[in-house]
């Protein structure tokens, strides 16, 4: 059976997982074994999952959404709100060892899909060409930053941005004698979960 198209369906943040994956299939009216064979998982495993009795891993349920034509969202409860404001007095610093002091913006929420942050990049270290899938965007906040972007290269003072796509490679030094503050969002998420240190102590 040919699966039906959809219009971004929502999900019930009451609903169980096994409720959100029933409703979605007999909406398509798509059977267990067509389930089963359209997401490479068993006919018995779809029928537990449905019942609240298995499940799945993050693979598998990222192939259950593909064969109910949605998005892995769509079975993942929404994230809280009680994390989504920063306070300019309790910045919140990401713990890594680098020369560059990274103030995280965003609320590093599930299924985020950009990252913001606050650099603040001493003088002095010249970091090396890089590049990455996605978007960036630099405002310059204080301070002067030099930037490379694949054959361009950009004197950047308060007030100035760029925004281009990252799959360019570039680079950046603060050829200044102050450290050099800017605000930095972009696509896909900068550090994910996976990658996250554990806080500092």
């Amino acid at each position: 059976m040919v699966k039906a198209s959809a219009p971004a369906p929502t999900s019930d943040p009451m609903m169980s997982f096994g409720e959100l994956l029933r409703n979605r299939r007999k909406k398509l009216r798509l059977t267990l074994n067509e389930v089963a064979m359209q997401s490479g998982l068993s006919v018995s495993f779809i029928s537990l999952a449905e019942r609240g009795k298995a499940t799945p891993s993050i693979v598998s349920l990222s192939r259950i959404a593909q064969a109910l034509d949605v998005n892995i969202s769509y079975f993942l409860a929404p994230p809280q709100t009680n994390n989504i404001m920063h306070r300019a007095a309790e910045p919140e610093y990401y713990p890594i060892d680098s020369p560059v002091t990274y103030i995280r913006l965003s609320a590093g929420h599930t299924n985020q899909k950009m990252d913001s942050f606050i650099f603040i990049i001493p003088p002095g270290p010249i970091f090396p060409r890089v590049h990455r899938d996605g978007e960036s965007f630099y405002y310059v906040l204080e301070g002067e930053l030099h930037f490379e972007v694949g054959d361009e290269s950009f004197d950047l003072g308060p007030g100035d941005n760029l925004h281009f796509d990252a799959r360019h490679s570039y680079s950046m030094q603060n050829r200044g004698e102050e450290p050099v503050k800017v605000l930095w969002v972009g696509t896909p998420v900068l550090f994910p979960p996976s990658e996250e240190p554990e806080p500092s102590s």
